[in-house]
């Protein structure tokens, strides 16, 4: 029962940090399409900054923002947090149950740094808090009075971390890490300046005090800036299910190039609700950039083909040699009774035991040991270089039966 009872409680938090992400998604969408709809005309309240009408579930709805706040708080006031706070801690949750406890097998490869598993979740940890002091003090220096500099500042930030992580964890630790850094930094803003920018606007009103216009611009640029990470925070999401994104040689480069195309779909849906009319080029850029991606993960790990293939291996009897390495470095864990400790159910629900098995999985076993090294999770069975050789020229003799 250990077994099903810790599937299920990842498959909870997992549950409540998707509901959590959509509900703050959509809002964070929401506000940025209705502050860009804004319109001036005739007639609005003092300090008004502009309306907008919207229509939705057959009813119609008449939007004013104040650029500061209105002279009278009103009775009840909504505030958008909770939906932030929530999606953090169940990542965090998250984070804690599928990687900071499996260390050894979704943070640590041998093969880039001999790590202990304490020694893999204090880095991480280190790196959350310390990435986002670094981005807090970039905003609050020089660089950020110029929207376009910071911008551009934050990336090279972020993709020299992502190349420093690399050089630590496993590639589905680093992609894991990325994720969790980007997501901290979104929900620090909430919490530590937009938030507390709010209260104090809230608090001079019910003084009699102007606010400070300042306090609504910081808040607004950083609220900016979660528009603009959140497709790629979705991307490193779905990313950690798909080894041609994590697990390739150039994964670090991959999640640069993700984050410039959601920088570009966010600035067309951006644009196009302030103007009416998106700028098409973003599309031909995000075109780009995914067949960038798709041509980077499709260079393999270990060569393909027969050339690859060790002298002393006959192709015509590799058979039994293919089905020993499936069987000494797979089988222990996609088995019907799993040795791994821990796992109820082989991972997936993917059988390698048998001939006719490991040969109904071939496409799995080159995008998972071949062409990326996904698999052996952090090389945890230790997978020998000329073993992934072997299953590279069998793929490339067909996967012949034995």
């Amino acid at each position: 029962m250990t077994g099903v009872l810790w599937e299920w409680a990842e498959m909870a938090v997992r549950w409540l940090h998707v509901i959590a992400g959509i509900a703050w998604i959509g809002s964070s969408f929401y506000f940025i399409a209705l502050d860009l709809s804004l319109r001036q005309r005739e007639g609005l309240p003092e300090g008004a900054g502009g309306e907008a009408w919207q229509v939705h579930g057959g009813g119609f709805y008449n939007m004013v923002k104040y650029l500061v706040a209105p002279a009278r708080m009103p009775d009840e006031l909504t505030w958008f947090k909770w939906e932030a706070y929530t999606t953090w801690l169940s990542g965090m949750g998250l984070l804690v149950l599928v990687y900071y406890l499996q260390a050894e097998l979704f943070m640590i490869d041998a093969a880039v740094v001999e790590l202990t598993p304490w020694a893999a979740v204090a880095i991480s940890l280190g790196g959350l808090a310390l990435g986002w002091a670094a981005y807090d003090l970039t905003c609050k220096s020089p660089l950020g009075k110029n929207d376009t500099v910071l911008a551009l500042t934050g990336f090279v930030f972020l993709v020299a971390l992502s190349w420093l992580f690399t050089l630590v964890f496993s590639g589905r630790g680093m992609f894991m890490q990325m994720g969790a850094l980007i997501g901290t930094m979104m929900v620090a803003n909430v919490f530590i300046i937009i938030i507390p920018n709010q209260k104090k606007v809230v608090a001079d009103l019910i003084a009699g005090r102007q606010p400070d216009p300042k306090l609504g611009a910081q808040a607004k640029q950083r609220s900016l800036h979660n528009n603009y990470l959140t497709l790629p925070v979705i991307f490193v999401m779905i990313a950690n299910h798909y080894p041609l994104a994590f697990a390739s040689a150039w994964n670090w480069l991959i999640l640069a190039v993700v984050l410039v195309m959601g920088a570009v779909i966010r600035h067309y849906f951006n644009t196009k609700h302030k103007t009416g009319k998106g700028p098409m080029w973003t599309w031909g850029a995000a075109a780009l950039g995914l067949a960038a991606i798709v041509w980077l993960s499709a260079q393999p790990s270990t060569p393909l083909g027969e050339a690859a293939l060790p002298a002393e291996v006959n192709l015509a009897e590799i058979g039994p040699e293919v089905e020993n390495v499936v069987l000494s470095r797979c089988s222990m864990c996609h088995a019907a009774e799993p040795l791994w400790e821990g796992l109820a159910v082989p991972p997936k629900g993917v059988l390698l035991e048998t001939p006719d098995q490991i040969r109904a999985h071939a496409r799995a076993i080159e995008m998972q040991v071949v062409r990326t090294h996904a698999m052996p999770p952090g090389n945890i069975t230790f997978i020998e270089e000329e073993e992934r050789q072997l299953l590279a020229a069998w793929l490339a003799a067909g996967a012949p039966a034995w």
